[in-house]
């Protein structure tokens, strides 16, 4: 038989060259199941023959990255003058490795998610709700990069990745209020890289098998004790049933990889290293074979401190509560400065390398945000260190928004637009008001 491969909403399909001339679906098709229908998205299959190729030029696939630390940044050195807006600024210490992608980045000041509690507000970055104010939000505290993966599904091997280097990432949530396991630069190479033998794919697959035949059993007894609950537990057992079919989507869309062989590559396989900015090197070279390799779309790294990194003594943690002390803050300007350093060499990674999904480069298509959620080691959740770049906004500047109170604009706003240019149909995320005021699409 012979195959096609063709592109559909960003899914790589492989069908018989018969299916791909012939078939036809109509606009109101379903995916149906056991109760459930699914309407479809407008595909090219359900165009007039001929018309899809000549009124409408295909989706673009869009990649988003996402990169933090757990502690702030130190903002005398990070942050332009808010009198210099615009184009015409001077770029402080800890931004001037990225001088010379100055064109394809924005930073931005005064924009946060309005939030108090210090580290409790580290979680907030990508969705501007702490976990226990998560229940009070019709979709938890959902992740924007979470949001995105399961809006990517199954088009990659992996919706997301989660990824850490000398630090543990607390900014990934699924929507039933989950953190997700983040991995180190060895564990990352053997996802993307390593086959599993034929028995732990056998493994896998009766695990699969298992977890679903417990799942149906679940879901088809949940009827008949909903009946018998209250209306408040049956709220409850509502987001437990939500769980449960987010759990069941995943392992459908798991299983179609089981069989598909992983890319190959000639880097070796690295370990974790003894200085955090050689490590955070490798996590930014794998981090481009993962979207070059179209391994996944989505990527969120965490990163941190080891003692002696810069000839330092000391911790990241005591180093943020620098009291304005010269030792501290020039000890955070080095450890920030190494985490810009690294967002730049990605940048050069991504700009150096085609697209072979879009054409042009990974970086013309690939959105890569810097921030945290606890804006400053001090404890401060205000005025959260936030820079975009790479594809898919016009960038370029210093964008200042109103300081004061009442006034100040919701950090989800720019999340919210990142979704949007993703390719999401969505009008609200966390506690966006709109999307971000003056940040226009490429």
């Amino acid at each position: 038989m012979v195959l096609k491969c063709t592109l559909q909403d960003g899914i790589r399909l492989w069908l018989p060259i018969s299916t791909a001339v012939q078939t036809r679906l109509n606009r109101r098709t379903f995916l149906r199941g056991s109760g459930v229908a699914l309407a479809l998205p407008m595909l090219e299959a359900m165009s007039p023959r001929g018309r899809a190729a000549t009124t409408k030029a295909p989706a673009r696939v869009k990649r988003m990255v996402c990169l933090s630390n757990n502690y702030g940044v130190y903002q005398k050195a990070f942050f332009p003058d808010q009198e210099q807006v615009g184009t015409d600024y001077d770029l402080p210490s800890t931004l001037q490795p990225l001088e010379k992608h100055r064109e394809e980045f924005t930073v931005f000041s005064n924009l946060d998610h309005g939030l108090t509690g210090g580290h409790a507000c580290v979680p907030t970055f990508l969705n501007g709700i702490r976990p226990d104010m998560a229940s009070s939000f019709p979709e938890g505290n959902i992740s924007m990069d979470q949001k995105a993966a399961e809006f990517v599904g199954a088009a990659t091997r992996y919706p997301s990745m989660t990824l850490k280097v000398k630090e543990n990432n607390q900014i990934s949530f699924t929507r039933t209020g989950v953190q997700v396991p983040a991995i180190d630069v060895t564990a990352m190479y053997r996802k993307l890289f390593l086959e599993d033998s034929p028995e732990a794919r056998e493994q896998e697959r009766l695990r699969f098998k298992r977890h679903g035949s417990i799942l149906d059993t679940v879901l088809g007894k949940a009827k008949a004790v909903n009946r018998k609950l209250g209306r408040q537990d049956q709220e409850k057992f509502s987001e437990y049933l939500d769980s449960v079919r987010s759990l069941e989507k995943k392992i459908d869309q798991q299983q179609p990889w089981l069989d598909h062989p992983k890319p190959k590559t000639e880097m070796a396989e690295p370990r974790p290293a003894r200085q955090t900015a050689d490590e955070m090197k490798i996590m930014m070279e794998l981090m481009a074979l993962a979207l070059e390799t179209d391994s996944t779309r989505v990527l969120t790294m965490t990163s941190g401190f080891a003692n002696g990194d810069f000839g330092l003594q000391g911790g990241y943690h005591g180093f943020s509560h620098h009291g304005e002390l010269p030792d501290k803050t020039e000890a955070l300007k080095l450890i920030e400065g190494n985490q810009i350093s690294q967002m730049a060499y990605l940048i050069d990674l991504l700009k150096d390398r085609e697209d072979p999904l879009n054409g042009g480069t990974l970086l013309d298509h690939t959105m890569i945000l810097f921030g945290c959620g606890m804006a400053t080691g001090t404890h401060s959740c205000k005025n959260m260190p936030l820079v975009l770049a790479g594809g898919g906004f016009k960038l370029g500047e210093h964008r200042v928004y109103p300081a004061e109170k009442g006034n100040r604009v919701k950090a989800c706003n720019l999340l919210l637009s990142m979704l949007q240019n993703f390719g999401l149909e969505v009008d609200q995320f966390g506690t966006s008001t709109g999307t971000l005021t003056g940040l226009d699409w490429a």
